[in-house]
């Protein structure tokens, strides 16, 4: 079955003077693969990798060009247009994705970029979208377990920290305490889970927790250490923001870091500085 809005494995059935056309096994659809798009020395039978969408006739078509997000996905989509019925995001394709007024959770502006979720419209059967994502993030208990490692799109500063849309699905948390380094909206980050509340609320981490993160981390101060003859000027003075911009690790873990290096006699510290023994 050809899916609107997904990337589609096609096979190439016949030529045509501005294009190809291409189907699935199912035989029922023939789509059109405008001739710009088709690859140099395609060929019958030949199966091709394209993104369908319909076009502004409602009219499915096919292009080999990557979207930036399918239908199904949050997205971090920059607004090109703004008319009196909504906003077009651009998605990487030649079909920019209609957003109704009703579906923004704030008015969008021109040259803007906004979180967004992608489906289906049912009625005209074409991408759009809704910047009220909340709505589409998966309500049920969350199957992850503490610690392991997530993908994260940033998707809203609040009070507490910065919401995070989880592996494209779950909804989580970031506190603005355990945050040190610069974050904004629509970031893409690998993060942790901390911790699964009641409520199925997410709590996240940007480091590993614990002593998982210490044992992975060390090695970053030793390889640091070789690269600078053995000395490092870094030590219980320095400030959080010089640990982080050095070692991507907050102060605390650091500290810990350093003080494991040291009970092995790896190396040697004072407020100032570490040295490789």
């Amino acid at each position: 079955m050809i899916r609107i809005g997904k990337i589609n494995r096609l096979r190439v059935v016949k030529f045509v003077e501005f294009g190809l056309y291409l189907t699935d096994e199912s035989l029922s659809l023939e789509i059109l693969l405008p001739l710009k798009y088709v690859p140099s020395g395609t060929e019958i039978d030949e199966w091709l990798t394209v993104f369908v969408y319909n076009d502004s006739e409602n009219r499915p078509i096919a292009t080999t060009l990557e979207p930036y997000a399918e239908i199904g996905d949050f997205a971090f989509l920059k607004v090109v247009d703004v008319t009196e019925m909504g906003a077009f995001l651009d998605l990487g394709v030649a079909k920019d994705v209609f957003i109704s007024f009703k579906e923004q959770s704030q008015k969008m502006e021109k040259g803007n970029s906004y979180v967004v979720y992608l489906y289906l419209d049912n009625i005209t059967n074409r991408i759009t979208g809704s910047s009220k994502w909340t709505k589409f993030v998966n309500p049920e208990f969350p199957p992850f377990v503490v610690g392991e490692a997530v993908n994260l799109l940033i998707a809203e500063s609040t009070d507490l920290g910065f919401k995070a849309i989880i592996n494209n699905s779950y909804l989580g948390l970031i506190y603005h305490n355990e945050i040190f380094e610069k974050l904004q909206t629509g970031d893409i980050k690998q993060g942790y889970i901390k911790k699964i509340r009641e409520e199925n609320k997410i709590d996240l981490a940007l480091q590993l927790p614990g002593y998982k993160q210490i044992k992975n981390s060390t090695n970053i101060i030793i390889e640091k250490l070789h690269a600078h003859n053995g000395i490092l000027n870094f030590g219980d003075k320095s400030t959080p923001e010089q640990i982080y911009d050095n070692f991507g690790v907050s102060k605390k873990v650091f500290k810990k870091m350093i003080g494991a290096l040291y009970q092995e006699r790896i190396i040697d510290i004072s407020n100032n500085q570490i040295k490789l023994l």
